[in-house]
């Protein structure tokens, strides 16, 4: 993996949601387990990894079907994370 801008800002905004992620825990602690579409017990930081995971997948499958050019896959991620948020 070459280490080029977007790759910077790919980890970059990892670790800025973790850092999010730690301030809001920090501000509300407890994040208390709700059950969602899914009918299991999630957390925020589990919502967060399944963002995370799905957008994964859906750049990769708009990379294989559509072609490199990502920024509709960083939109339908966007809105599958809200999505995942709400209702997860």
């Amino acid at each position: 993996m070459a280490w080029s801008f977007p790759t910077a800002m790919f980890f970059l905004t990892i670790f800025l949601l973790l850092a999010l992620m730690a301030v809001w825990e920090y501000a509300r602690p407890g994040g208390a387990p709700r059950v969602g579409i899914l009918r299991f017990e999630t957390t925020r930081g589990d919502r967060l990894f399944v963002s995370l995971l799905g957008s994964a997948f859906i750049h990769l499958a708009w990379l294989g079907l559509v072609g490199a050019n990502l920024w509709w896959a960083l939109a339908l991620s966007v809105i599958y994370a809200v999505a995942v948020f709400r209702y997860v």
